[in-house]
């Protein structure tokens, strides 16, 4: 069945939504005006509802009695068992790609590995702000290493902790310029991978991943982004 006019609207403001979410536009905690939103976006009042009903089935947006919305707060909390749940599962999806992969899955590796190396990290226009094509590169970079994966209900529940990850890593990025090297990380992951040294990849994404999360909460700035959203 082909999509409505609607449909498409409703699609185009939750990629939008969705997107400023991810990358902190929308801080953790912002309440979200409906009228505010089919006002920046020229859309209608029902594609915005839709949009914001997709959002809070993913746990990106949470709803307010008679209030309507509010961006998902963070929380020390949930970021820990998020970074936990992440390791498991990107360790299980990783270890199954590096058995199954073939020369495509090296090479998607390696080309994704070098075109990540080629981009600004932050945005030019804003340096508190993740570099949007980095950011898309970055998400390719790391669906590459686990492409190879046999199981195709792995890779959902991956790419749906990867999506909750996104704006804790986007946070915690005007903190970390100078305390690691991205590049460093993600060339030790490709080339344990590449190796076929599962033990080793999985360690090196273990330190990657494990990494953010310990910046932001020495950093205390969840704490900070709380009180801010009061």
């Amino acid at each position: 069945m082909s999509k409505t006019k609607e449909d498409s609207l409703s699609d185009r403001a939750y990629a939008k939504v969705k997107a400023d979410i991810l990358a902190c536009r929308l801080a953790p905690g912002q309440k979200l005006k409906i009228s505010d939103i089919v006002a920046e976006l020229g859309y209608s009042l029902g594609a915005v509802r839709e949009a914001l009903s997709r959002l809070t089935s993913e746990g990106l947006v949470v709803p307010e009695t008679n209030k309507g919305y509010r961006v998902a707060p963070i929380t020390q909390a949930e970021l820990e068992d998020l970074t936990r749940t992440r390791i498991l599962i990107e360790g299980e999806c990783l270890r199954s790609a590096i058995r199954n992969g073939n020369l495509k899955w090296e090479s998607g590796i390696v080309s994704s590995l070098f075109e990540l190396s080629r981009l600004e990290l932050t945005d030019p226009a804003d340096p508190q702000r993740v570099n949007a094509v980095w950011a898309e590169t970055h998400r390719r970079f790391h669906e590459a290493l686990v492409a190879a994966c046999d199981s195709p209900w792995l890779l959902r529940i991956r790419e749906m902790l990867y999506t909750q990850s996104e704006r804790y890593r986007n946070f915690s990025v005007p903190l970390d310029r100078a305390t690691r090297d991205l590049q460093a990380e993600h060339k030790a992951i490709a080339d344990a991978a590449l190796a076929r040294d599962a033990d080793s990849a999985v360690a090196a994404m273990t330190d990657h991943l494990a990494l953010t999360t310990h910046i932001i909460i020495n950093a205390s700035t969840i704490d900070e982004a709380i009180k801010a959203a009061g």
